[in-house]
């Protein structure tokens, strides 16, 4: 049964409101975004040295440090997520939550037991709503981490790695976050943070052009400093990258939105217009008619 004309006109009117709002939504989206990039723009300089340093004491020393050392079975493995706390992003929590399981399945195949550590609401409501146990969560701050919230996600995953695996500690820990590439394409990711792998340039000690350091006071000591650093640098770095490909998604989801009300409203307007007409015809249809019943009433009597 075909809508009435004002049953049109208020479907428009709704569809307009709704992408009043969208668009705001995009707009907010697209300005915050910008924010997201020069945090993670400012951090780098930082995360570049503390890399070098890192990679320097761990390669040419010869400590056997907690976190270099990879276990000889693993028996857990910590699984940090990182989605969203609010919808309207599109597929961006989803896409996560997808590999999170391609992941689960792998460790499970390799004997090890994944321990989920959740941040966003998105991802805590799935896991509850499947009744599947998480190790820790922490919700609020998904499109905007500060330093002292990374810090802390850090420390439980800390914690966690450096107990040991029979008294309820974690062998490794992998991080499942959307990489931001572009403001077109953000890519969900899987990463290993620990055991760190340490990796030699081996052309250059073939080559006799391997690097002398000396450390002060102790590799050991060293290490037991610069890892820890290293470790919540990670983590705050994966954060901001899921920040900013959440906004990311969110202006594309409202975009599309706000596209898709435009061209419901255009839909609309033309029925509504084709609803006037048509009312405007059968009104013109019943003049027209009761003036040739008068016509003809007249006539019959004369």
């Amino acid at each position: 049964m075909p809508a009435s004309l004002r049953e049109l006109r208020e479907r428009n009117r709704s569809v307009q409101a709704t992408q009043k709002i969208t668009r705001a939504m995009e707009l907010i989206a697209a300005s915050r975004i910008s924010k997201a990039q020069q945090a993670a723009q400012a951090a780098l300089p930082y995360t570049r040295e503390l890399n070098r340093a890192v990679a320097a004491v761990a390669a040419y020393s010869d400590v056997r440090h907690p976190l270099t050392t990879e276990p000889e079975r693993r028996r857990r493995s910590a699984v940090l997520v990182l989605t969203s706390d609010r919808g309207l992003a599109g597929a961006y929590s989803s896409n996560v939550l997808r590999l999170v399981d391609r992941l689960t399945q792998t460790l499970v195949e390799e004997g090890s037991q994944p321990e989920y550590y959740v941040v966003g609401r998105k991802g805590l409501d799935h896991y509850r709503y499947r009744q599947r146990p998480i190790a820790q969560g922490w919700e609020g701050f998904s499109d905007k981490p500060s330093y002292a919230q990374s810090d802390a996600v850090a420390d439980s995953l800390l914690k966690a790695f450096l107990t040991d695996s029979e008294d309820g500690g974690v062998d490794e820990i992998q991080v499942v976050y959307t990489r931001f590439e572009s403001m077109l394409t953000q890519t969900p990711r899987v990463r290993r943070v620990l055991p760190l792998a340490v990796v030699r340039d081996e052309e250059s000690v073939e080559a006799g052009l391997e690097p002398l350091y000396l450390f002060e006071p102790d590799p050991e000591t060293v290490l037991d400093a610069l890892l820890p650093l290293y470790v919540r640098n990670r983590i705050h770095f994966y954060l901001m990258q899921s920040a900013a490909s959440e906004l990311a998604s969110k202006q594309k989801a409202m975009k599309s939105a706000t596209d898709n009300a435009q061209k419901l409203i255009e839909d609309l307007t033309r029925l509504a217009n084709q609803a006037r007409q048509a009312q405007i015809t059968q009104e013109i249809t019943e003049i027209v008619g009761g003036a040739q019943a008068l016509s003809g009433t007249k006539t019959k009597h004369e």
